[in-house]
């Protein structure tokens, strides 16, 4: 056995007291490496477990304004400490003072928190690194990441298992915990911050619109491909309506062409709404459904248990759909998986028609009451042409 095994296994010995997860972004991804940090939770109940995030997606795992260190509360419910980096900000200006001077700031709190074991849940080259500057004794990541050279930098490799990219993540977790996998996934609705501000600020807004039993509406994605028609979703939400379901069309950073093309065509039935996250989390927790694509939206609404109808297209709903809720995902044969940014919206996304959608949401609305899975029993229902 060489010397770094056997320093390997003696630290693997040791018990585990501090652990630091490093998911940097996006919102999807964070949300889908929640179960694993919720298994790894329970695993080491008295564990002082951080997380390295990009400030932007912080309010995920933190309430705005809640104190990012110490006893956790439902401000900040899963996590002991929350560490931000802005990478994309610090490299438009590596060399200032300013910079280097947060830089050192974050660097100096990781360090300083003694770390006994990183977790590396991104598999990107960059998370891999800030993971082994974390100084910690053992750090952890897929065997096959997602950027191959990443795994230059894990002393411990795990063969990630599963379809879905939750089941995988979890796979990871269990191997830090030497604890076998369990039937069903965790129940991470409860994970998120609960922020009264902003749960007073929704209540007002949809009290100001009226707006009671309502459905979100969703049209945005990360790229053209991934996005169902606007016109179509203000289709949805005039049939809706009729149905006695308002709608919300919510949308982020430019996406309001979007959102105007989807309000006009709803006849003005449909609400536009923009939120922050803390604000999305506490609209979402009030919706009776959710429609829209793969978007971090849509996994939010499925990690609260929310039912969804999720329009896919170029991506793989069975490595990346609504995980853990009743849901129905509409995807067209004609589809094949690609993860290329393209501008054009794919040609199988656009056989799908909002009578579809509109047919998938009345059976989620129409369903009894029954307590909402645990399980990821999608169903997967194939569209085509008329």
């Amino acid at each position: 056995m060489s010397f770094e095994s056997a320093s390997l296994d003696i630290a693997a010995k040791k018990k585990i007291e501090r652990m630091l997860i490093v998911r940097l972004s996006a919102m999807g991804d964070v949300i889908h490496t929640l179960p694993a940090v919720h298994a790894l939770r329970d695993a080491f109940p008295r564990a002082h477990i951080g997380w390295l995030i990009e400030e932007r997606w912080a309010e995920l795992l933190c309430a705005p304004g809640a104190s990012r260190r110490g006893p956790r509360s439902a401000l900040r419910p899963l996590v002991d400490e929350v560490h931000t980096v802005n990478l994309k900000a610090w490299g438009r200006s590596p060399f200032s003072i300013s910079t280097l001077q947060r830089a050192a700031t974050v660097w100096n709190d990781v360090r300083d928190a003694r770390y006994d074991v990183t977790v590396d849940l991104q598999g990107a080259i960059r998370s891999a690194l800030l993971a082994r500057l974390s100084k910690a004794r053992v750090v952890y990541g897929a065997a096959e990441p997602r950027e191959s050279p990443a795994s230059l930098w894990y002393a411990r490799k795990v063969i990630a298992r599963g379809r879905h990219v939750v089941e995988q993540n979890l796979s990871v977790a269990q191997a830090v915990s030497q604890r076998r996998a369990t039937s069903t996934p965790p129940d991470i609705s409860c994970d998120f911050p609960r922020d009264p501000q902003a749960e007073a600020r929704i209540g007002q807004r949809l009290a100001e619109h009226g707006v009671s039993k309502f459905a979100i509406l969703n049209p945005g994605a990360g790229w053209g491909a991934k996005r169902w028609p606007a016109e179509r979703y203000g289709e949805v939400a005039r049939n809706l309506a009729e149905q006695g379901v308002q709608s919300i069309l919510n949308f982020g950073p430019g996406e309001e062409e979007l959102v105007r093309s989807a309000e006009g065509a709803s006849g003005g039935i449909a609400k536009t709404m923009t939120c922050t996250i803390s604000e999305l989390i506490a609209l979402s927790r009030r919706a009776q459904l959710f429609i829209g694509g793969d978007t971090g939206p849509l996994h939010l609404a499925a990690a609260l248990r929310v039912p969804v109808v999720a329009i896919f297209g170029p991506t793989d709903p069975a490595r990346n759909g609504p995980y853990g809720t009743r849901s129905i995902v509409l995807r067209s044969p004609e589809s094949s998986t690609s993860h290329a940014r393209r501008s054009a919206a794919d040609e199988g996304l656009l056989t799908i028609d909002s009578d579809a959608v509109l047919a998938a949401a009345s059976n989620l609305l129409n369903e009894t009451s029954e307590e909402r899975p645990r399980s990821n029993d999608a169903q997967i229902k194939k569209t085509s042409h008329g």
